[in-house]
This record gives C-alpha cells, structure tokens and sequence, in this order.
C-alpha cells in the first residue's frame, strides 16, 4: 500500500478532482522554451508531469513555447526531446508548439479589442514602464487607452500587416492600472518583431507575449492541471482573466517551489552566459547542471529521477544540497557499474622475488553488488604501477598502506611487504620494491601473514594509458548568485576541472562501451567521455566514493 505521507499538495489535488468528477482524466503539459538546453530543474518539472500522468492514467504533452523567434532555435528543440527521452518519458504523438496557435491566437487578440479589453499603445518601452507605477503607487493610464474599437482593429491588423517597425507598437491588455498585481495593470499582449522563426519562418512579425499564449495555448489544449513554478503566482490572476473574457476551457493552474541546488546556477540567461564567454566548453560540459552535461559526466537518469523523486513537491523555495543528488548517482551506479582498476598517478612497484618474464590471470569481479555481471581476468607480473599516494617513506601508524617493512594486500592478487625504494634526483620515490608471499593469493591465504590494507594496482607491461578528467563543483561559493554587489562569474572554481593525461589502465578499458558506468576501484564513479578515440580514451569522473551526504546525516542522527 502506499505510503499516504509522499502524497504532494499537487497529488492531493487531482486525485480530489478524479474523485469529484471534475476531470474524468488527468492532461498535463512540459511546456519548455527553446531558448537554451534543460536543466535539473527542468528534470523536477517533467518526473513531476510525466509521472503524475503515469500514477493516474492520464496524458501528458511536449509543448514548445516558441513565442521569442530571437533567442530560440531548432537545436534547442532537438536537444530537449533527446533529453526528455533520455530520462525516460514519451510524449506520443502529441508535440506541440504555440506556434501552431499563432491564428488562434491572433484571433483571441481580436476578440479582446472587439469587446473593448485590449488596445494598440504607442508609447515606448519606457514610457509604458514608467506608467506601472509601483506596488505602492497605482499605474497611469495610457494617452492611447481609450481608443476606439475600429482604431485598435486597424492598427492591430496593420502591425500585422507589417507596416510598422520594431517596438513602434504593442497590444495591450485592458484591465487595471490601479491594481495591486501589477501584472494586471494592462499586460503587454503582443510586439513587433521583425525576426525569422525558426517554424513559421517570416509569416508573423508580430508575436504574442509569453502571459497571454502560454495560457491559451493550455486551454486549447485542454489541458486539466497546468503546473508551473512559484514565480509564476502572480501571473495566475492575469491566466485566469484572460480565460473568463474569452470564455474559454479553463485550464488550472498550480504552483509549485521550483529547484534550487547549492554551488550551482540555475538560470538559462547565466548557463548561456558561462557557454558563450567560454568559461565551460558547451551546454554538455560535465560541470554544467544542464542534462546533456550530467549525462556526458555518467549521471544515469534512474539516479536524477530518484532523486526528482525523493525531494518532492513543496510550496515554500528551499536549496537542495548537491551532495544530495550526488548520493542519488552513487546508490544507482554502485548497484549496476562494473569495476575496473586505473592507477591515476602512477608509481612503479617492482616484486623482486618474482619471476621474470611470467604473467599470471587473476580473477576478477566485475560487480559485488550483481553476480550476473561475471568476472573477467587481469594479468599479474613482476612490475606493477600502484598510486603514488599509497606509499609513505615514513607512514603514521595508521597509515594502511605501504612504507618500509608495511604489508599490504593487492586486489584479487597477493600480500607484499615493501623491503626498499629508490628515489630519483628530486628526492622523490620512483620505485618501490617488494617481496610477494606466493601461499599468499586471493581466496587462499594460508600465508599466515596479515595485512590491513588492500591497495588497486596495473601491470606495468600490459597497462592501457588513458585520459582521465577529475570535476569539482563549478562555484565555490554555495549561492553564488545571492552576492548582490559582485558578479557570480566571481566565485567559479579554478580547480572544477583537473586533467590527469596519462593515467595506467587494466587491459579490460579497451572493452569499456560508451553508454557503460564504471567504477575505478576506490578512485570513484567514472564514464568515458565521447572525446575518446581508439587510440585515446578519455574518462570523467562522474562522482568520487565519499558521500558527503550521507555521513552528515549520520552525524545529525
């Protein structure tokens, strides 16, 4: 049975509807403007119309708000129905744009002026701000208000027409320039904008405002419950006016708190900002919050859905904690990424009582947490590569892994003790040297000696080099855009991005496929990055094996 207490105000809400006969069935809509590419922002909104049409049996349509031909393009599209699909959703045949509408809407625009609701004004931009007021003084009328019916008719047809320039005109809403909601102090319907779109091509040069087709389009489609994010609250009343003077299906609308995640922005103006200045390398550079970006990092959208999932649906703003979908990609990946060796920062261990010129296989578990996915063989020999970082000159006590007269276990392989290293000219240490104990091997110790620590490791002849990208949060500062005297630019990380260009692999990387989640034992989560060439892969590493997240809660506990 399910759990009562995961049921949203949204949910709670349709499911009154269904019950009382107000809808027979539930039609929800994923309304994206094509301006830019989507982020885990956009991912809440589709799990959260998607799934509720899912959970209930109803419809849920692809509309395009494609009303701002300057900003939008047929790439944005593609890349949008690429990613809804990628998470998991299917709109059918029902993709849409409001494009389509634009006769429909012209005539809603006519109807308006026929019943003395809407005006041709000719102020300009600024004349038309300065005239709101503000939400403690009333608005001023506009000098063109009051036209006549006939006068409004002829000029709204002639900005059609195109016979006038940019900004020259609008149509507006006649409402309430005394109103406390400013958006009902005569809204903006439509603008003359000269520009080719990227459907209609230069049929219109004029284009309706987002507040009055985003609307309508809703009601042509007749669509049941229309959820939108808390900015858009105040624009309810404004929906609702136009829906009761064109008489039309009433659509609903809901709204819910948008998601804020810290270290990260989440505006499209900022994202497209960090693109064009070439502070990341695109839409899908694995820093970014965009889809494309997570999906080329390794986020699986099992682990973005769950996540989506588990925040749920809230009335009040609230910042998500990153290290909280960082959890949700690493509880998805541990369950289904096959395991690989690569030492990131190489050391050479040579085993001197080992024979030269041998090679041994040893067996390996692709994945502990899936027996399905089998095991694989690794070869074993006298030279290995170990990280750097796992050997001390001098170790702390409980330094686990190798220092002078330390054991150590090498996975799936033997205990070795390390009897001497040799330094280069720096003073650093460029070999180790160890004795392996052969009753020692993995899976039959009867060497009678032990070792707490187990430590990854490559054989130096047959190692695969590859290239292996490490990513941090792209801000430093948790909430960089809450600085209201400094630009958000300020705080992005230096280190958000660190290139290691030759790390040693096991020879099973040259297996790895491109859609495949791996792990490198105890370096993190990792997918190979569509940079890669037969000759060079290229790894990102999607998450380190830390869960920041989880052990704060543990602590809170």
């Amino acid at each position: 049975m399910e759990n009562e207490k995961n049921i949203h105000f949204i949910e709670e809400i349709i499911r009154e509807d269904l019950a009382s006969g107000k809808v027979k069935q539930i039609h929800t809509r994923f309304p994206p403007e094509p301006n830019g590419y989507l982020h885990i922002g956009h991912a809440k909104s589709i799990v959260l119309n998607f799934g509720l049409a899912e959970k209930y049996g109803g419809l849920t349509n692809l509309r395009f708000d494609d009303t701002n031909p300057t900003t939008e393009e047929t790439e944005y599209v593609e890349s949008i129905k690429y990613d809804i699909r990628w998470l998991g959703y299917d709109w059918g045949d029902r993709e849409y744009y409001t494009s389509d509408y634009f006769e429909k809407l012209y005539e809603f625009a006519e109807k308006l002026i026929k019943k003395g609701k809407a005006y041709v004004d000719d102020s300009t931009a600024e004349e038309i701000a300065a005239m709101k007021g503000t939400p403690t003084e009333p608005g001023v009328e506009s000098p063109y208000r009051n036209r006549s019916v006939e006068e409004n008719l002829d000029l709204f047809r002639r900005m059609r027409a195109g016979e006038f320039p940019d900004g020259a005109r609008v149509l507006r809403a006649k409402i309430d320039m005394a109103s406390p909601n400013m958006h009902l102090r005569d809204p903006l319907m439509y603008r003359i904008k000269h520009e080719h779109h990227h459907r209609t091509g230069d049929a219109w040069c004029i284009y309706p405002m987002y507040d009055f087709a985003h609307g309508q389009s809703d009601s042509i489609e007749q669509i049941t419950h229309s959820l939108c994010t808390l900015e858009f609250e105040n624009h309810r009343p404004l929906y609702d006016w136009f829906i009761r003077e064109l008489e039309i299906y009433p659509s609903r609308q809901i709204e819910f708190a948008r998601l804020n995640l810290d270290y990260t922005v989440m505006s499209k103006r900022r994202l497209l900002q960090l693109v064009t200045e070439g502070h990341v390398k695109g839409w899908d550079d694995p820093r970014m919050p965009t889809l494309s970006g997570m999906r080329r990092r390794g986020y699986s959208p099992e682990a973005i859905r769950s996540f989506c999932e588990h925040i749920g649906i809230a009335k009040r703003e609230n910042i998500i904690e990153l290290s909280l979908l960082e959890h949700f990609v690493r509880q998805d990946l541990n369950k289904r990424a096959k395991r690989l060796m690569v030492v990131l920062n190489p050391l050479k261990l040579v085993i001197t009582n080992y024979p030269e010129g041998q090679t041994e296989m040893m067996s390996t578990i692709n994945n502990p947490e899936d027996e399905a996915m089998g095991t694989r063989q690794m070869p074993f020999g006298k030279y290995l590569y170990i990280e750097r970082e796992d050997f001390m000159e001098d170790p702390p006590k409980k330094f686990f892994r190798l220092g002078p007269g330390r054991h150590v276990r090498l996975k799936n392989a033997y205990i070795v003790r390390c009897d001497d290293y040799v330094k280069n000219d720096k003073g650093e240490p460029v070999e180790v040297h160890c004795t392996y104990f052969p009753n020692s091997r993995s899976g039959a110790d009867t060497s009678g000696i032990k070792a707490k620590g187990t430590l990854h490791w490559v054989a130096v002849e047959q190692a695969v080099p590859v290239e292996v990208r490490l990513y941090d949060r792209l801000f430093s500062d948790p909430n960089p855009m809450g600085h209201k005297d400094r630009d958000f630019k300020e705080f992005i990380n230096p280190d958000s991005l660190t290139v290691i260009p030759r790390a040693m692999a096991e020879p099973a990387v040259r297996e790895v496929k491109a859609a495949e989640y791996l792990q490198f034992l105890r370096k993190g989560y990792f997918f190979m990055d569509p940079d890669s060439r037969s000759d060079q892969l290229v790894f990102n590493r999607t998450v380190s094996l830390k869960d920041a997240w989880s052990k704060i809660q543990a602590r809170k506990k």
